[in-house]
């Protein structure tokens, strides 16, 4: 007979959640979650929430790892623009105006904005449907996350406080982005939703330094809001609904500008 007593981690929590424990461990597990009701709560809500996230995203989990996302490469030389030369993407940049929320500054070109639209709703889609791993440092982690992405991609990295769209950090990671590495947060609600702000260097030329303006589309199931604020782009991804998305870029937006973002 199993002893509610013996200790049970964290980590075998998840692991019971997730069908990944030993069968040996079960039996254990299941004797503590008897005895410990506030625990077998937090088991019941990870399971409703991996049920939610299955059940919004099983369609893409299953698809190959786009090539774009493949770690080794942030061990080669930057790639080139898709689409285009890398000439032409940078002139893109060169503002018309001030820099204004969406009405003003340059639109991204083309090749600019379906790159970084692509990498941003792929790394979205690829890590949403995670329950146990879909960070690599924690929210809990703030002030270590931001320093770590902002010193390993090169520009003041901020994780904004989205608290009153309901949302909460997850965490983030380190991703391979169109020219170097690329910054990765991601945002939930209570109710499972998750939102993506993918941010990576659009250029190193001088002449990208410029805002411009924002830009919507939507996937299947996924919308993004692309935007590049001195020489730095910024995809936030997450439902299609187009105003719940402006709602929460437009936070990230205002929130990063007054920390010189």
């Amino acid at each position: 007979m199993t002893d509610p007593k013996i200790s049970v981690t964290e980590d075998e929590l998840h692991a019971y959640v997730d069908n990944e424990l030993p069968a040996e461990r079960r039996g254990d597990v299941e004797a503590w979650l008897a005895a410990h009701p506030d625990d077998a709560e937090r088991v019941a809500s990870w399971r409703a929430m991996a049920q939610a996230l299955h059940a919004r995203y099983d369609g893409v989990a299953n698809e190959p790892v786009p090539k774009r996302l493949e770690l080794e490469r942030l061990a080669q030389p930057p790639r080139k623009w898709l689409y285009g030369t890398i000439a032409a993407s940078l002139l893109a940049f060169v503002a018309g105006g001030g820099a204004g929320w969406i009405a003003h500054g340059a639109a991204a070109s083309p090749s600019t904005f379906q790159s970084f639209t692509a990498d941003a709703l792929d790394a979205h889609r690829l890590y949403v449907v995670e329950v146990r791993h879909p960070v690599e440092v924690p929210g809990s982690e703030r002030a270590h996350l931001q320093a770590w992405l902002t010193k390993r991609c090169g520009w003041d990295v901020f994780a904004p406080e989205l608290g009153s769209t309901g949302l909460k950090l997850v965490g983030g990671r380190l991703l391979p982005g169109p020219t170097g590495p690329a910054s990765f947060l991601m945002y939930e609600s209570p109710s499972g939703e998750r939102f993506t702000v993918y941010t990576a260097k659009a250029s190193t030329d001088k002449a990208s330094a410029e805002t411009t303006q924002m830009r919507f589309t939507s996937e299947a199931n996924n919308g993004a809001l692309f935007w590049a604020d001195r020489g730095v782009g910024y995809v936030v991804s997450g439902t299609a609904d187009r105003d719940r998305l402006t709602q929460v870029a437009r936070m990230v937006y205002d929130q990063t500008e007054k920390n010189g973002g």
